[in-house]
């Protein structure tokens, strides 16, 4: 992979970041932590509080694929993952909401980089892609 699309690829997953983050503080989410990375089990894109449930979210940002959006880039594995990393996070934050869920925020920028969001909440068992 060449650097400049590694470094398109970074751009837009921070935008996508940022912009799952407004979204989100839109409906009310208070963002607490962005890009939180355990000891072990990768990375939390971001982690919030949606009333008394603390949500760890997972962003997934592209550009225009019609063979791929980028909510299906989110893999058993990755829910797993998630699982364990947020299960760590509570345990850290004994003092944050005790119900936990996991969310994943999908962002799809056209060729004018326009994003189109999708909002998948509560994918423990998987992301209903409809």
């Amino acid at each position: 992979m060449s650097t400049f699309s590694s470094d398109l690829r970074q751009s837009l997953g921070r935008k996508g970041e940022s912009l799952a983050a407004e979204y989100l503080q839109k409906k009310g989410y208070k963002i607490i932590e962005r890009n939180w990375k355990p000891q072990k089990w990768g990375e939390i894109d971001l982690i919030a509080i949606d009333h008394d449930t603390l949500v760890f979210v997972e962003v997934k940002a592209r550009s225009v694929d019609p063979q791929l959006k980028p909510y299906e880039a989110v893999t058993d594995h990755k829910i797993q993952t998630l699982k364990r990393a947020g299960f760590i996070y509570s345990q850290e934050h004994p003092q944050l909401p005790k119900a936990l869920r996991i969310d994943v925020v999908s962002v799809e920028f056209d060729e004018r980089q326009k994003p189109k969001i999708e909002y998948f909440k509560d994918v423990r068992e998987g992301i209903d892609k409809k």
